[in-house]
């Protein structure tokens, strides 16, 4: 493709090049820029013929950014930042702070430490919306997919910035119904597992588990440490679930002391560009002030 004369890319030309980057269909891209997807298509088409340039690569999966688009993708980042941090600062002058910030967490941290701050946070903050996602996936905050994570992780992601919040303990716990007292009593009993294997294979409590009693097959296979909690508190099982979770539910009764195997760290973490954003400072100031682990210990 050759540009017939110099084509000069404008904001709304930058807008639908981050629209399609972060969506990856021409259809989903317009329903970020509340457009029909044709409309995106001769956007896109006027802006290769112009440039000389193909910007995307179609394929079955998708449309797949070119190295020149990806140029374009931290400019039109950089522009969209500048905007937002603009309309933050004026709004910010006079105005309580507006906005929807988006988190991505697990169950289990947003029932067991998340959401008990984020109704204080909204008092503080009435015209803040919050959109989570509770996937064991962590979204790609590089494509705004989320603002900020807070995950179970001994490696987080080294494009993100973030704090580590502190230890996520766990041991093995059984309901005050099931009649067994140590760890060994469980085996010898024949006491069903409650575990997770399928859904997450590489969970420290499951590679545990693996290690110490190679031929134990669980009985039950959930889909979530959250589903775990749920068995054992029935008294169907017992299971490896995090302290603070189980310290939470008067029927859980430890059998171990915290292992140190199956212990992993807490994050709070944000996109180095965004954490900047007036309404993520906000919220990510408020989670990193009030986040605690330290008040949870096995017993």
């Amino acid at each position: 493709m050759v540009a017939g004369v110099q084509y000069r890319i404008n904001a709304n030309d930058l807008e639908v090049v981050l629209a399609i980057y972060r969506s990856g269909t021409l259809a989903a891209a317009g329903e970020r820029l509340g457009v029909d997807s044709s409309t995106v298509f001769r956007a896109l088409k006027r802006m290769e013929k112009g440039l000389g340039v193909q910007l995307f690569e179609r394929r079955r999966s998708g449309y797949l950014a070119s190295e020149a688009t990806l140029d374009l993708v931290n400019q039109a980042e950089s522009v969209e930042l500048a905007l937002e941090q603009a309309n933050a600062s004026v709004l910010d002058s006079c105005l309580q702070v507006s906005g929807s910030v988006k988190i991505t967490t697990t169950d289990i941290l947003l029932h067991g430490l998340v959401l008990p701050l984020i109704e204080p946070l909204h008092r503080e903050n009435p015209l803040l919306s919050f959109e989570f996602d509770t996937s064991n996936q962590l979204a790609n905050l590089t494509k705004k997919d989320a603002d900020i994570a807070i995950r179970a992780t001994q490696s987080p992601p080294e494009h993100l910035v973030g704090k580590r919040i502190g230890p996520i303990k766990m041991a093995l716990y059984k309901s005050k119904k099931v009649e067994v007292a140590t760890q060994e009593d469980v085996i010898s009993a024949n006491v069903p597992w409650v575990a997770p294997d399928e859904a997450l294979p590489n969970h420290p409590s499951v590679q545990w588990r693996k290690k110490l009693y190679p031929r134990l097959t669980p009985t039950y296979l959930v889909d979530s440490i959250l589903s775990v909690l749920e068995f054992v508190s029935k008294g169907m099982g017992v299971g490896v679930i995090p302290v603070f979770l189980a310290r939470q539910n008067s029927d859980l009764v430890p059998l171990t002391d915290a292992i140190a195997e199956s212990q992993t760290d807490l994050w709070l973490l944000s996109h180095p560009e965004s954490r900047h954003l007036v309404r993520v400072a906000t919220v990510y100031r408020y989670l990193l002030d009030h986040l605690d682990l330290s008040g949870f210990e096995v017993g």
